[in-house]
Formats: C-alpha cells, sequence, structure tokens
C-alpha cells in the first residue's frame, strides 16, 4: 500500500495527500487537489486447493478538487487531468504488460467506474478510482 501511495500522490501537483481520509468538506481550498487513499476490503482465493492463495486488495483513490465558481471555467477541465495522471502513473509496464508497483505485487490497476462529480454546481469537484491490486500469499 506504501508503494501505491508514493505512486499516486506523486502523479500530480496535488497540495495535500494523505492514507487517511477526510470528507471533502473538511479540506480546505487551499490544499485542493487533494489526494486520499483507502483501504477497502481484501478477498483471498486458492487457499482451499492448497496452493498458496491469491489475494485481491481493493482500494477507492479520491480526488477532491476546488473549481470555484467561475461560470468561465468548466470544472470538469480541473478534474479530467488529475485522473489522467492517476492513470498514467498505473499505466502496465511496456516489458511485462503489468503494473507490479516495483515487483511487489502481480498486479496493480483500475478496475471499474470512475464516479466524477466535477463541481459544475458548487465548486467543489471529486473523482472515485476503483484501484485493484493482485498479489500472492
Amino acid at each position: 500500500m506504501s508503494a501505491l501511495f508514493a505512486l499516486v500522490s506523486g502523479s500530480a501537483s496535488f497540495n495535500l495527500a494523505s492514507r487517511r481520509l477526510k470528507l471533502w468538506n473538511e479540506v480546505a481550498a487551499t490544499d485542493k487537489p487533494a489526494i486520499f487513499m483507502y483501504e477497502r476490503d481484501d478477498e483471498y482465493k486458492g487457499a482451499e486447493r492448497y496452493v498458496p492463495p491469491t489475494v485481491t486488495m481493493n482500494v477507492d483513490l479520491f480526488i477532491y478538487i476546488e473549481a470555484g465558481k467561475d461560470q468561465s471555467v468548466a470544472p470538469i477541465t480541473v478534474l479530467n487531468p488529475l485522473i489522467d495522471a492517476v492513470d498514467a502513473a498505473l499505466a502496465p509496464s511496456r516489458t511485462t504488460g503489468r503494473q507490479t508497483l516495483g515487483g511487489l505485487v502481480s498486479h496493480c490497476y483500475i478496475d471499474g467506474k470512475i464516479m466524477k462529480d466535477p463541481g459544475d454546481l458548487d465548486g467543489d469537484g471529486i473523482a472515485v478510482i476503483p484501484v485493484k491490486i493482485l498479489a500472492t500469499v
């Protein structure tokens, strides 16, 4: 998890990065853009076959932006480049075809729908990026 956090928190110019999730209204405008990593559930498979189990770890990355209420700026133009930066950081290696977090895991990738609320109404935007990490114990 430390390797994932280092990778995504350094992927863009985030003013605040933390492994401890905060609600968007608890993050000052001056601390945005911000990224938070929230570890969810782990799923073990394969132990019943007397082989090392495969562990799937699920993580959500929360990105918060302050787009302001300037009607001449589309907040999505602030949010999308941050999502793109995280996506690029998690891109698979050209040689192995996998993101292994420096050889620590088998795979690490974005999996599922990215939830986006750019903040068109109130200027506070959020994206939630679902990430899966596959490892063998």
